[in-house]
């Protein structure tokens, strides 16, 4: 069978690089993208074609790989299935327009959907997507070869939920893989573009123009923080590869020239034995590119920071989420003060070069003080950079169930909505003093930064300054302050928007 395989994104996740940071392209249809690779269709394509099928991988962060470039593919290559794989709520709005596309340019081809969202959703996602014809569950590595073997038999495919007329139909769960050695290594040659190394998340910052890819050695999260759905979609297990499998890996990239990698791993340092075998592998093999990862600030890994470091970890970024022990508990993050200063302090005094702080705001509960106090916190930690999100809200996470119970949603209704939970909890500060207060913390912190550790923060600057204009570094500085005009309103709840139709808001002049 001819397979397509397609990634899709949320514009507001990656960036185009300028052309003077490019260099000379080795190809026409060659671009470099500040984004990580789409390592779900990257790990599929080479277990599919194991299989005997051939694939051809989409990324939409490719300018000539937009909905009307895959939909016109579609049209004149005839493929016999196309899987379209995307991570959230975010991102089904334009997976579910790609669908409608590809259908009309080939009514009668298949279209399975897969990912994180589409596993979490599937009943809704059949019902208000009718161009979709099945939703893969859960991981994917058997199960679309298996779905491709039975295309028409879906009924035989253990994890797929499918429309069988108008019904839709459950087929019976596909267990969790334990031997993730099994599986090929991923296919990072036949997309042609160069992933860039940057910042974390919304951060547009360029670390290096080195070549640069991602690896999975481990997967799911054993945790229960109470904004993230990754523990329920995989039964609260966390699985790793063989130390050895993740080093053969590690020499196949080393040996083409990959020179700077990131660990996504949900949590990387849960075991110190595989950090050591991991660790002193690099060493032994002399491998050349520097790598990061994340954390969490109570791991037992924290003590494995010394060969981390001497095996060129460069990059460490901490989920701290808050300053105060009050809201840390509110989140379920079962981590103290004490543990993140600990290990924040243990990644400088060991040589990381980089560590990174994921902090959120408005928590239910948190006030004006406690907004603060986690960013004098943050100022007080020997952090090199950090970001401060709104804490949202998505179905699948613990948060969304309580906002359910509570009346706040409706889970039928809002399944493929996402909130700023300062937007819809009472129990929140309102987001227009979220923000002022955030604006106030950040100038606290930059104060304190650059008055308290100038070397530090020069140094980070230059750093910066390597492939960044002076006016994009100012511009990244100064967007903390900057109020963003609103060219939508935000979303509310159904239950919300019924009362705004019962009881219209009173209309205001400009």
């Amino acid at each position: 069978m001819n397979v397509f395989m397609v990634y899709v994104r949320d514009e507001n996740y990656y960036q185009m690089l300028p052309a003077e940071l490019c260099g000379p392209e080795t190809g026409e249809d060659r671009v470099k993208v500040m984004a990580f690779p789409p390592l779900g269709i990257e790990t599929l394509a080479p277990i599919v074609r194991r299989h005997g099928h051939r694939v051809r991988m989409f990324d939409t962060c490719h300018p000539r790989m937009k909905a009307e470039h895959i939909a016109q593919a579609v049209k004149e290559e005839k493929p016999d299935v196309v899987a379209l794989s995307f991570l959230s709520t975010t991102t089904y709005p334009a997976t579910k327009k790609l669908a409608e596309k590809l259908k009309f340019a080939s009514p009668k081809i298949p279209i399975i959907l897969g990912g994180v969202f589409a596993s979490l959703n599937a009943d809704q996602i059949l019902k208000d997507c009718l161009q979709a014809d099945c939703i893969g569950v859960g991981e994917g590595e058997k199960l679309l070869p298996d779905y491709l073997e039975n295309i028409d038999n879906p009924g035989e495919v253990a994890g797929l939920v499918w429309r069988n007329g108008d019904e839709i139909v459950h087929n019976p769960p596909r267990p969790l893989e334990w031997d993730l050695d099994q599986f090929p290594y991923p296919d990072r040659s036949t997309l042609p573009i160069d992933y860039i190394e940057s910042l974390p998340l919304d951060v547009p910052a360029v670390l290096s123009l080195k070549k640069f890819c991602t690896v999975q050695t481990s997967r799911g999260c054993p945790y229960q923080c109470i904004y993230c759905d990754i523990p329920s979609l995989f039964n609260y297990k966390w699985r790793s590869r063989s130390s050895q499998h993740i080093l053969g890996e590690l020499q196949q990239l080393d040996d083409a020239g990959y020179r700077s990698i990131y660990f996504t791993d949900d949590h990387f340092l849960m075991k110190r034995k595989r950090i050591t075998e991991i660790c002193n592998g690099i060493i032994e093999r002399g491998l050349h590119f520097h790598w990061g990862c994340e954390g969490r600030v109570d791991s037992v890994g924290i003590d494995q920071l010394p060969i981390m470091s001497k095996a060129n970890c460069t990059f460490l970024a901490y989920g701290i989420e808050a300053g105060t022990q009050k809201v840390l508990d509110r989140l379920k993050k079962n981590q103290t003060l004490e543990q993140i200063e600990h290990a924040v302090s243990a990644a400088k005094q060991h040589g990381i070069e980089r560590t990174h702080g994921f902090f959120l705001i408005g928590t239910p509960g948190e006030t004006i003080p406690d907004i603060l106090e986690s960013f004098r916190f943050a100022a007080r930690l020997k952090l090199d950079t950090f970001g401060f999100n709104r804490l949202c809200v998505y179905r699948g996470t613990p948060l969304w169930r309580e906002y359910v119970d509570r009346g706040i949603i409706d889970d039928e209704r809002d399944w493929n909505k996402w909130f700023k939970c300062s937007d819809i909890d009472p129990t929140i500060l309102p987001s227009e003093i979220v923000n002022q207060t955030r604006m106030r913390g950040y100038g606290l912190l930059f104060a304190r930064r650059i008055f308290g550790r100038p070397l530090q923060t020069f140094k980070l600057l230059r750093s910066f300054g390597r492939y960044m204009k002076i006016s994009d570094i100012l511009r990244l500085l100064y967007s903390p302050f900057r109020k963003r005009a609103l060219t939508c309103k935000p979303e509310l709840p159904a239950r919300m928007l019924d009362l705004v139709i019962e009881k219209p808001m009173p209309q205001t002049s400009n």
